[in-house]
Protein backbone atom coordinates (compact mmCIF):
# COMPACT_ATOMS: atom_id res chain seq x y z
CA UNK A 1 0.00 0.00 0.00
CA UNK A 2 1.60 3.10 -1.02
CA UNK A 3 1.45 5.73 1.56
CA UNK A 4 1.56 9.88 1.63
CA UNK A 5 4.77 10.71 1.33
CA UNK A 6 6.88 11.34 4.34
CA UNK A 7 4.45 8.96 6.13
CA UNK A 8 5.67 5.60 7.57
CA UNK A 9 5.26 2.30 5.68
CA UNK A 10 1.96 -0.21 6.08
CA UNK A 11 2.74 -3.85 6.85
CA UNK A 12 0.70 -6.61 7.10
CA UNK A 13 2.45 -9.91 8.34
CA UNK A 14 0.60 -12.87 8.97
CA UNK A 15 2.49 -13.79 12.17
CA UNK A 16 1.12 -17.16 13.33
CA UNK A 17 0.07 -20.00 11.32
CA UNK A 18 -2.47 -22.82 12.09
CA UNK A 19 -0.35 -25.58 10.32
CA UNK A 20 2.92 -24.55 12.94
CA UNK A 21 1.10 -22.31 15.92
CA UNK A 22 -2.24 -24.41 16.14
CA UNK A 23 -4.10 -21.04 15.80
CA UNK A 24 -3.58 -17.62 13.00
CA UNK A 25 -3.21 -14.53 13.70
CA UNK A 26 -1.70 -11.07 11.62
CA UNK A 27 -0.29 -8.05 12.90
CA UNK A 28 -0.90 -4.55 11.11
CA UNK A 29 1.47 -1.81 11.49
CA UNK A 30 -0.44 1.17 9.91
CA UNK A 31 -0.44 5.14 9.78
CA UNK A 32 -4.14 6.75 10.22
CA UNK A 33 -3.96 8.65 7.33
CA UNK A 34 -2.67 5.22 4.98
CA UNK A 35 -5.33 3.77 2.63
CA UNK A 36 -9.05 4.93 2.92
CA UNK A 37 -9.21 7.11 6.14
CA UNK A 38 -11.23 9.96 8.07
CA UNK A 39 -9.66 13.06 8.94
CA UNK A 40 -10.72 14.54 12.38
CA UNK A 41 -10.31 17.99 13.18
CA UNK A 42 -7.42 17.18 15.87
CA UNK A 43 -5.85 16.23 12.57
CA UNK A 44 -4.77 19.83 12.21
CA UNK A 45 -6.56 21.97 14.65
CA UNK A 46 -4.89 22.53 18.19
CA UNK A 47 -7.94 20.69 20.07
CA UNK A 48 -7.58 17.47 21.90
CA UNK A 49 -10.67 15.67 20.57
CA UNK A 50 -10.16 12.27 18.98
CA UNK A 51 -12.24 11.23 16.50
CA UNK A 52 -13.81 8.28 19.07
CA UNK A 53 -15.10 10.91 20.58
CA UNK A 54 -16.92 12.40 17.62
CA UNK A 55 -20.95 11.56 17.54
CA UNK A 56 -21.90 8.67 15.49
CA UNK A 57 -24.35 10.45 13.31
CA UNK A 58 -21.60 12.15 11.21
CA UNK A 59 -20.27 9.28 9.90
CA UNK A 60 -23.81 7.97 8.28
CA UNK A 61 -25.71 10.20 6.29
CA UNK A 62 -28.08 10.78 3.03
CA UNK A 63 -24.70 10.53 0.68
CA UNK A 64 -24.69 12.97 -2.29
CA UNK A 65 -21.65 12.75 -5.23
CA UNK A 66 -20.60 15.13 -7.88
CA UNK A 67 -18.89 14.43 -11.07
CA UNK A 68 -15.73 17.08 -10.81
CA UNK A 69 -13.63 14.87 -13.47
CA UNK A 70 -11.22 16.78 -15.85
CA UNK A 71 -11.30 19.64 -12.93
CA UNK A 72 -7.94 20.79 -11.49
CA UNK A 73 -9.72 22.76 -9.39
CA UNK A 74 -12.85 22.05 -7.47
CA UNK A 75 -14.91 25.54 -7.43
CA UNK A 76 -18.50 26.20 -6.50
CA UNK A 77 -21.20 25.77 -9.27
CA UNK A 78 -24.23 27.25 -9.20
CA UNK A 79 -25.82 23.89 -10.51
CA UNK A 80 -24.61 22.16 -7.46
CA UNK A 81 -26.99 24.06 -5.06
CA UNK A 82 -30.04 21.71 -6.30
CA UNK A 83 -27.81 18.73 -6.30
CA UNK A 84 -26.33 18.64 -3.08
CA UNK A 85 -28.63 18.42 0.07
CA UNK A 86 -28.26 20.37 3.31
CA UNK A 87 -26.70 18.10 6.16
CA UNK A 88 -25.55 15.10 3.33
CA UNK A 89 -22.09 13.34 2.60
CA UNK A 90 -20.81 14.61 -0.52
CA UNK A 91 -18.58 12.50 -2.82
CA UNK A 92 -16.60 13.87 -5.58
CA UNK A 93 -15.34 11.75 -8.10
CA UNK A 94 -12.44 13.62 -9.20
CA UNK A 95 -10.67 10.27 -11.38
CA UNK A 96 -7.64 10.46 -9.63
CA UNK A 97 -7.88 7.21 -8.21
CA UNK A 98 -6.69 5.88 -11.49
CA UNK A 99 -3.85 7.02 -10.32
CA UNK A 100 -3.20 5.41 -6.93
CA UNK A 101 0.51 4.22 -6.17
CA UNK A 102 1.93 6.80 -9.05
CA UNK A 103 3.93 9.94 -7.88
CA UNK A 104 1.08 11.76 -9.18
CA UNK A 105 -1.41 10.86 -7.52
CA UNK A 106 0.35 12.50 -4.20
CA UNK A 107 1.69 15.73 -6.14
CA UNK A 108 -0.82 16.51 -9.13
CA UNK A 109 -3.90 15.85 -7.86
CA UNK A 110 -6.78 18.52 -8.04
CA UNK A 111 -7.80 21.37 -4.76
CA UNK A 112 -11.11 22.22 -3.66
CA UNK A 113 -11.12 26.22 -4.03
CA UNK A 114 -12.16 28.16 -0.55
CA UNK A 115 -15.40 29.34 -2.49
CA UNK A 116 -15.98 25.61 -2.94
CA UNK A 117 -15.52 24.71 0.99
CA UNK A 118 -17.53 27.80 1.96
CA UNK A 119 -20.35 26.11 -0.37
CA UNK A 120 -20.24 23.04 1.95
CA UNK A 121 -20.03 25.07 5.18
CA UNK A 122 -23.06 26.64 3.81
CA UNK A 123 -25.03 23.40 3.25
CA UNK A 124 -23.73 21.95 6.71
CA UNK A 125 -22.01 18.95 5.02
CA UNK A 126 -20.90 16.20 7.79
CA UNK A 127 -18.20 14.62 5.73
CA UNK A 128 -16.51 15.16 2.17
CA UNK A 129 -15.10 12.72 0.60
CA UNK A 130 -13.14 11.93 -2.69
CA UNK A 131 -10.92 9.56 -4.91
CA UNK A 132 -7.50 11.31 -4.11
CA UNK A 133 -5.29 12.21 -1.24
CA UNK A 134 -6.26 15.23 -0.07
CA UNK A 135 -8.38 18.43 -0.78
CA UNK A 136 -5.28 20.90 -0.48
CA UNK A 137 -1.71 21.24 -0.67
CA UNK A 138 0.66 23.24 2.47
CA UNK A 139 -0.26 24.86 4.43
CA UNK A 140 -4.02 22.95 4.03
CA UNK A 141 -5.93 25.74 4.24
CA UNK A 142 -8.68 24.22 3.06
CA UNK A 143 -8.10 20.98 5.27
CA UNK A 144 -8.29 24.17 8.31
CA UNK A 145 -11.55 25.68 6.87
CA UNK A 146 -13.52 22.48 6.93
CA UNK A 147 -12.14 21.05 10.23
CA UNK A 148 -13.14 24.75 11.85
CA UNK A 149 -16.53 24.38 10.72
CA UNK A 150 -16.74 20.66 12.10
CA UNK A 151 -16.56 18.78 8.57
CA UNK A 152 -14.70 15.59 8.21
CA UNK A 153 -12.75 14.20 5.23
CA UNK A 154 -12.43 11.02 3.81
CA UNK A 155 -9.41 10.53 1.34
CA UNK A 156 -8.40 7.75 -1.06
CA UNK A 157 -12.07 6.47 -2.09
CA UNK A 158 -11.96 3.99 -5.04
CA UNK A 159 -15.17 3.22 -7.08
CA UNK A 160 -16.24 6.59 -6.60
CA UNK A 161 -17.43 6.48 -10.20
CA UNK A 162 -20.24 3.16 -9.66
CA UNK A 163 -22.12 5.96 -8.14
CA UNK A 164 -21.97 8.28 -10.75
CA UNK A 165 -25.46 7.70 -12.08
CA UNK A 166 -27.29 6.54 -8.37
CA UNK A 167 -30.07 9.10 -7.27
CA UNK A 168 -30.36 8.36 -4.04
CA UNK A 169 -27.48 6.35 -1.70
CA UNK A 170 -26.77 6.14 2.07
CA UNK A 171 -22.42 6.80 2.85
CA UNK A 172 -21.99 4.19 5.89
CA UNK A 173 -18.26 5.82 6.72
CA UNK A 174 -17.39 4.35 10.38
CA UNK A 175 -13.64 5.26 11.64
CA UNK A 176 -11.88 2.34 14.37
CA UNK A 177 -13.35 3.28 17.91
CA UNK A 178 -9.71 4.56 19.33
CA UNK A 179 -8.33 8.50 20.50
CA UNK A 180 -6.38 9.66 17.73
CA UNK A 181 -7.01 12.17 15.59
CA UNK A 182 -8.04 9.93 12.15
CA UNK A 183 -9.12 6.77 11.20
CA UNK A 184 -8.94 3.93 8.58
CA UNK A 185 -12.05 3.48 7.83
CA UNK A 186 -14.41 0.89 5.75
CA UNK A 187 -16.37 3.55 4.09
CA UNK A 188 -19.60 2.27 2.00
CA UNK A 189 -22.24 3.39 -0.10
CA UNK A 190 -26.07 1.60 0.23
CA UNK A 191 -27.99 2.34 -2.95
CA UNK A 192 -31.79 3.44 -1.68
CA UNK A 193 -32.81 2.78 -5.05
Amino acid sequence: MTVYPGDSEVSLVHSHRFAEDGYSNHQLNINMHAGTHIDGPMHLLQIEKYISELPLEQFIGVGAILDVAGDIQIDYKESYEQLVPEGCILLLHTGYGAYYGEERYYTQHPSLTEQFAQFLIDKKVKMVGFDMPSPDYDPYTIHTLLFKHNILIAENLINTEQLLHTSMFTVIALPLRIQADSSIARIIAQVNE
